[in-house]
């Protein structure tokens, strides 16, 4: 596996792949801190085409606390270690100089209009157009024919497939389903973060989660109030188990819109999405009430 730190390194990347065949080319973006998730994303790349790319970068631009963003955990050397075990054929590790040129002005960003403005846009004002923007450098960078995602920042995939679609980007993304600890808790770098206490509690989020889409997925009859309240009573449940909810949240699968008023719950093809904190550390997690 080779390491690129830069442009020039990439771009004779490129020119090497092209000479001897370059095959389809898989991206797997991630900030580094690799765990299981990560590493079953990267597995779903090996597996769907000749080379993968593991791209890390710690993206100033998507973090609305600059708190967070000294917190997150660095650890390309323990990254490259899996990277290589799960037989990556370049890991990309641009540094923010490299990602966003100081020439005093302000980094040209995308915005998704709507995507980006509720659940957690709502929350993290600028954090999707940090999103959009660092993916869309990457995929000019790295010009993958495919890219992968974990499912668990749902609202995120959503984004970057009308992205994708919005703007004629020849990328096909796809979502890989959601890695979970034995408890149900899913996989985040931010769940190291947690005390032992904080951490023996925090699987009670997934099954709240789980709660609200039975409720969904055998409600006959709908209406704006019945959802409230199912969603108002999840959140108390997070209170009461030691979570600080933003929001928890019935959208449509597809766009992430409200559901539709006019026909059952059940009928309807839906996600739970909830972002609470716990300790400092906000965690994010989503249930589809389909799995076909």
């Amino acid at each position: 596996m080779r390491i690129l730190r830069d442009r020039p390194q990439l771009v004779a990347m490129h020119r090497e792949w092209s000479r001897k065949g370059r095959g389809t080319v898989a991206l797997v973006p991630t900030m580094g801190n690799l765990h299981e998730g990560h590493m079953t994303v990267i597995r779903h790349a090996r597996a769907r085409a000749q080379r993968v790319v593991v791209s890390i970068f710690v993206n100033p631009l998507q973090f609305d606390r600059a708190e967070d963003l000294e917190r997150y955990p660095r650890t390309l050397d323990e990254d490259a270690r899996l990277a290589t075990n799960a037989g990556v054929d370049a890991l990309f590790c641009p540094s923010e100089e490299d990602m966003y040129p100081a020439d005093g002005l302000p980094p040209v960003q995308v915005v998704v209009p709507v995507l980006s403005e509720i659940l957690e846009g709502a929350y993290r004002q600028g954090h999707f157009e940090g999103v959009a923007t660092v993916v869309t450098k990457l995929f000019n960078l790295v010009r993958p024919d495919l890219a992968l995602f974990g499912e668990k920042d749902y609202q995120q995939f959503k984004l970057i497939e009308r992205m994708v679609q919005g703007l004629d980007i020849p990328t096909r993304v796809e979502a890989v389903p959601t890695v979970r600890e034995p408890d149900g808790l899913a996989f985040s770098s931010r769940n190291s973060q947690l005390s032992e206490e904080a951490r023996a509690v925090a699987p009670e989020l997934k099954r709240v989660l789980d709660e609200v889409a039975t409720v969904c997925r055998t409600a006959t009859k709908v209406d704006a109030d019945r959802i409230a309240e199912v969603e108002a009573r999840a959140s108390d449940r997070l209170r009461e188990a030691g979570f600080e909810p933003e929001y928890l949240s019935i959208r449509r699968a597809e766009d992430l819109m409200e559901p539709e008023t006019d026909m059952p719950l059940a009928e309807q093809d839906l996600v739970v999405l909830a972002a609470v904190w716990m300790e400092g550390v906000r965690l994010i997690d989503n249930v589809r009430t389909r799995t076909d």
